[in-house]
């Protein structure tokens, strides 16, 4: 697998095989996920609203939490971060600030959506979209408001589950004309839809998949993906199902048995989750300046 420091986001979704990105939504979760040997990492809305606020994934999420979060992650690991903005947290004028603010957090790719507000997860019922010129308008604001060429702008529509899949695919050739570096159609309904998208885009720009887990799409694996024509394959909120589920069962068996002995084998002890985050190598750097 090539090493994603030694070639920029863009480069490396010029290599033939395809780009597998885990969800995370916090500096320890982002740490482990570089550890197991991922080259890319992806933060999207719903984990930071799942895990932050315990809320669903209905547009509560702010700016400020995600950029926050976003600078944290990158200060910790090296591996290339996608970061969903949403809608851009605004108009064309609050894309630009979200786009500059999310490079300086250290964003290798930024994913705009042409949702109306309040926006929801792309696989719950009930969405809206904005015009298609009012999200082309975001688009050329985002691509105009970056500093780095590398920074890669992801361009989402949500229109397939309210319009169409012929309207999704419209908007999708749109966004592609504005000069955006990757497409990403929301909750594809079948294997033909999938291949239909792959067909129409996949020769001329990176296509993301989303899998979610009982979500509307269905799930594969990044190898199947790959073969369908999909470029970034994504599983942004398995992360925190897995926590969630891991957690309720952790507290559950506390409650019960009033100890952690029960569970000790699936967690890490004190030593265990010091050596994952590094301790002893920060409090080797603590004593140089001693």
């Amino acid at each position: 697998m090539t090493a994603m420091t030694d070639m920029t986001l863009h480069e490396r979704l010029q290599q033939p095989n395809i780009l597998l990105a885990p969800g995370i939504y916090d500096a320890l979760s982002a740490l482990v996920a570089e550890q197991a040997g991922f080259e890319a990492l992806y933060l999207s809305g719903a984990s930071i609203a799942y895990t932050r606020l315990g809320r669903s994934d209905v547009g509560l999420t702010t700016y400020t939490e995600v950029e926050d979060t976003l600078a944290r992650i990158t200060e910790r690991v090296r591996t290339p971060v996608i970061v969903d903005a949403d809608t851009g947290f605004g108009n064309a004028l609050n894309v630009q600030r979200t786009v500059r603010g999310f490079e300086r957090a250290g964003a290798a790719m930024v994913q705009i959506e042409d949702q109306g507000f309040p926006k929801r997860c792309g696989h719950l019922d009930g969405k809206t979209v904005v015009p298609a010129a009012e999200m082309c308008g975001k688009l050329r604001a985002a691509l105009d408001a970056r500093r780095n060429a590398s920074t890669l702008i992801l361009a989402r529509t949500d229109a397939l589950a309210v319009e169409g899949i012929e309207a999704a695919f419209d908007r999708a050739e749109r966004y592609l004309e504005c000069g955006v570096d990757a497409l990403f159609i929301e909750a594809l309904r079948t294997p033909e839809q999938m291949d239909a998208a792959c067909q129409r885009f996949a020769h001329r720009i990176p296509l993301l998949a989303n899998m979610v887990e009982g979500g509307k799409t269905p799930v594969q694996g990044a190898q199947e993906l790959g073969e369908r024509g999909f470029r970034i394959a994504i599983f942004p909120g398995g992360t925190a199902r897995a926590v969630a589920h891991t957690l309720r069962g952790y507290y559950a068996s506390l409650h019960t048995h009033q100890t952690t002995a029960p569970f000790k084998e699936r967690m890490l002890d004190f030593d265990g989750l010091n050596a994952l985050i590094g301790t002893p190598e920060l409090m080797e750097q603590g004593r140089q300046y001693e």
